[in-house]
């Protein structure tokens, strides 16, 4: 029955084949999401392997991290830009749980990840995720969380107010539109914690930087940064 399987699941893919989401190409036998040649060539950083790195260097005399990640990075036109372009706006959800799932196999490599408690994503406000139909942070969340074995918490850390786009905008700008809008529910929940706190891309850091003070106003509490990309200057 299984060899009945694998032969029409071989017919349907002739006519109707999986496509890769970062290159666009049919995907093979055992491929998911995003084909072997793509996972092996994407940009990686390697930065979960260095200390003192770029993303930890963008927020020195800004905000205290403990630890600061990206798993890519980006560029304009770049096969990671047409990935995250899929998951946010194309509907391609699988995509978001896919990087997670491999980001959190190589965080685990790192044992300054070993003992994040809790992983928290930068909230969209409801009105926006409401009309996007989800939140792209929420499905790397999923990933990380499976594969690092973490559990990861949607609604404690809030966006109280919807901002402009920060696209456009400059540092300053972009801190003045977010800088007041986070809030935490239940402070007990990431009180003397390890929280990693997640986005998809990194540019001035100014969400992530207001997000993080949010949490580093609690007792006790540690905060690393993990994003999908990294945008170099």
């Amino acid at each position: 029955m299984n060899i009945i399987s694998e032969h029409l699941n071989d017919f349907f893919s002739l006519f109707y084949p999986s496509l890769c989401c970062s290159c666009g190409k049919a995907l093979g036998r055992g491929e998911d999401v995003i084909c072997t040649f793509c996972q092996h060539y994407l940009p990686k950083t390697n930065f979960h392997l260095k200390r003192d790195n770029a993303i930890e260097k963008h927020f020195w005399g800004r905000v205290e991290i403990f630890r600061g990640s990206s798993q890519y990075y980006f560029q304009k036109g770049s096969r990671i830009q047409h990935l995250i372009h899929q998951l946010k706006y194309k509907g391609k959800t699988e995509v978001g749980i896919k990087l997670g799932m491999i980001y959190g196999t190589e965080l685990r490599q790192s044992s300054d990840y070993d003992d994040v408690d809790v992983i928290v994503p930068v909230p969209l406000h409801k009105s926006k995720e409401l009309s996007r139909g989800y939140n792209q942070v929420d499905l790397f969340c999923t990933g990380l969380s499976r594969a690092m074995e973490v559990p990861w918490e949607k609604n404690n850390l809030q966006r109280m107010r919807a901002t402009e786009t920060q696209t456009h905008k400059t540092r300053f700008e972009r801190w003045e539109n977010v800088g007041t809008v986070f809030g935490v529910n239940d402070a007990k929940k990431f009180e003397g914690r390890h929280v990693l706190l997640t986005d998809d891309v990194i540019t001035t850091g100014s969400t992530l930087e207001a997000c993080a003070g949010e949490l580093l106003a609690l007792a006790g509490t540690t905060v690393s940064i993990a994003t999908i990309a990294y945008a170099m200057k």
